[in-house]
């Protein structure tokens, strides 16, 4: 890019900047900088004038790909729309202006919208105690597990060393049992895409500290035997932890706790609509039960009369973030439920519809491997003959970010698609429309896709190994 600019812009002499004067006195870079910091030869930069600078990086910024351009249905992501009125919440001067070290007296009306979004989880997970402190679902997931963990090793419990983990799971559930030191234990599925009850009663023992389960899970298909699955483990000792990265389709209709579960997290950013965290700047909220409620981490927010105060659970397995957690996002997914209020249910009901739409236009073109309605997200096969990356390739083309392939693991070429619920029914028949071209499309045709695309197919193979990470 910098070689075209230089070649078809640049000409010697001109400036797109005019750098102030250096006001520190007598001193030059050569006293300030150690020599090895000092360049050897000048930088290789375009010489051009300032509206090419600026049409240049403009036109970079033009080639990022966001839900603010056009449709992504990247499932088990859910790249659903930040609704603004978000933003404009968090940038209230009284907030975003806060410190994490600011006086509890300072900080009332912060704590209280922390209080409340506690108060919010809880009631649509049915479970009574929740931390807000994880940054990430991920993290999430950890914190929950390491519960678990110090509950047994406080119980004197010492051999609960296996975590369980479904054949379906999102690959941080396996990481995320190593990394609390359990040895994950993987459970098929029956066919309807669902846990296998019978391998689950084969492989509960005294050993099972929990099982980590997506419900719905990542085929998109309800666990429709969750009661029973949480009653075998109850009555081995050990808990049901569900990963909420899918609460999005159960909001208003399924509470987790109704089902026997004992300690989940929720994604902000999938269900209440915080931008995605990459990791870090997100929130993966927790809630549990009373018995694993005294090992949360620390802080919590509690309520004494109209103050509002940060507390240590009892048995607190510690911190897990920094200060009080990603406050930002807290205030995001506050506002985002205080808009919906009663009709939060609303949320759920329309990513459901869009998804079973999305299913049953595709359907008999696209082969769906589990003859189930499906709840958020659906999965589905290319025609025979065709390929699940070629058809990916073939979108771009057509201006849609490619959906999640070749995960679930279990469904041989699998195109995981979720619309979610912020997409209109025209959106949808572009992108089915979309589909079924490529369907019909020659997969000599396929193989040559992206053909529009700033950059054509990758030797993805190949970049995987040979990773440039610095250019």
């Amino acid at each position: 890019m910098v070689d075209n600019l230089i070649r078809t812009k640049g000409r010697e002499g001109r400036r797109g900047y005019t750098l102030p004067k250096n006001d520190v006195d007598g001193t030059s870079l050569e006293k300030i900088l150690p020599k090895a910091a000092l360049r050897k030869e000048k930088p290789r930069l375009a010489e051009v004038d300032e509206p090419t600078v600026v049409r240049h990086y403009t036109n970079l910024s033009r080639q990022n790909w966001g839900i603010d351009t056009n449709f992504y249905p990247l499932g088990s992501c859910t790249m659903k729309h930040n609704p603004r009125a978000n933003e404009v919440a968090a940038n209230n001067p009284g907030f975003a202006g806060l410190h994490p070290l600011q006086p509890e007296a300072q900080a009332q009306g912060a704590l209280q919208v922390m209080h409340e979004l506690q108060g919010f989880l809880a009631e649509v997970s049915g479970l009574p105690a929740v931390s807000l402190q994880p940054l990430a679902g991920a993290q999430g997931e950890l914190t929950s597990i390491l519960m678990v963990k110090k509950f047994f090793e406080d119980s004197g419990d010492h051999g609960r060393t296996t975590v369980l983990v479904p054949s379906t799971a999102h690959g941080t559930n396996p990481a995320t049992a190593s990394m609390a030191d359990f040895k994950a234990k993987e459970i098929g599925l029956d066919e309807h895409g669902c846990v296998d009850v019978d391998e689950l009663r084969e492989l509960v023992d005294e050993t099972t500290a929990a099982l980590m389960i997506t419900n719905p899970n990542t085929c998109g298909v309800y666990e429709r035997n969750i009661k029973e699955i949480a009653q075998v483990l109850h009555e081995a000792g050990a808990f049901l932890y569900m990963d909420g990265a899918n609460m999005n389709a159960n909001l208003g209709r399924m509470r987790p706790a109704e089902a026997g579960v004992d300690v989940m997290h929720f994604n902000l950013h999938k269900t209440f609509s915080t931008p995605h965290g990459g990791g870090g700047p997100g929130c993966g909220a927790i809630a549990c039960s009373e018995t694993l409620a005294p090992f949360r981490p620390d802080p919590a927010v509690e309520k004494d009369g109209e103050t509002y105060s940060f507390v240590r659970p009892a048995q607190s397995i510690g911190r897990v973030a920094g200060f009080h957690g990603n406050f930002g996002q807290m205030l995001r997914a506050w506002n985002y439920i205080k808009m919906h209020g009663p009709d939060l249910r609303d949320v759920t009901d329309m990513a459901v519809l869009n998804a079973n739409y999305v299913r049953a236009r595709l359907g008999g073109t696209y082969q769906i491997p589990y003859d189930e309605l499906c709840k958020h997200e659906v999965v589905v096969q290319p025609p025979k003959g065709k390929k699940a990356l070629d058809i990916a390739k073939g979108l771009i083309d057509h201006g849609y970010h490619p959906p999640t392939i070749y995960f679930p693991l279990v469904v041989k070429e699998a195109m995981l698609i979720e619309p979610t619920e912020t997409e209109s029914k025209e959106t949808l028949d572009d992108f089915i429309g979309a589909m079924l071209e490529l369907a019909e499309t020659t997969s000599e045709e396929l193989e040559e896709a992206p053909t529009h695309a700033p950059t054509r197919r990758l030797d993805e193979a190949r970049a995987a190994r040979q990773l440039k990470a610095r250019w």
